[in-house]
């Protein structure tokens, strides 16, 4: 997510919060006999939420149903965009490569992860490796996972990484820079028998 979006979801999570902790901090307070605040819409700790009169008021009316279902599926729609939008990594569709003649060509990012993975899972001792390319499609990142085998040296991995596999990818796209996070993991093995 970008910088203004999870600014913008933080600050909306940082009001919802605070509404909803005013109000179930007036509940409880009114509950436990504190006097009730001067918005507050009942005028004890006794009254009840919804009077009798209030819950059935509308449900005779041939619209009142379909409208708090209509209400609800409404909200719960706005919920689950916004779980995805914070959920959702987002993946580079595709990185601007600079041709030299002042026009610009579009390399698949899909196709650029596959080779940054396929490269760097031809180290000696590579289990399997994933690349994902994050950023913008000027100034691309790089996401890899090295699964390694129990032998393989890390440092040695990680040096042939940057020096072979990202210089290469990097050079081949045209990029100034090719930033990576890179994370190294062991493979879990058998352990060996000594006879």
């Amino acid at each position: 997510m970008s910088r203004v979006l999870t600014t913008v979801n933080r600050v909306l999570l940082a009001l919802v919060g605070l509404v909803l902790l005013a109000v179930g901090g007036s509940v409880l307070a009114v509950g436990l006999g504190a006097p009730s605040p001067s918005w507050w819409i009942h005028e004890n700790r006794h009254d009840v939420l919804l009077s009798d009169g209030e819950r059935t008021h509308w449900r005779d009316a041939g619209w009142w149903w379909p409208a708090v279902i209509a209400a609800l599926a409404v909200l719960l729609l706005l919920a689950l965009w916004w779980l995805t939008a914070v959920v959702r990594r987002r993946r580079l569709s595709a990185v601007l490569v600079d041709t030299g003649d002042g026009e610009g060509a579009l390399l698949r990012g899909r196709a650029l992860e596959q080779v940054l993975a396929g490269d760097a899972a031809t180290l000696d001792g590579a289990a399997r490796a994933n690349a994902h390319l994050t950023g913008h499609r000027t100034a691309p990142a790089a996401r890899i996972r090295l699964h390694l085998e129990p032998h393989v040296d890390p440092e040695t991995a990680l040096h042939h990484l940057t020096d072979q596999t990202l210089t290469h990818a990097r050079d081949a796209a045209g990029l100034k820079s090719l930033p990576a996070d890179v994370r190294l993991r062991s493979v879990k093995h058998r352990a060996e028998r000594v006879s």
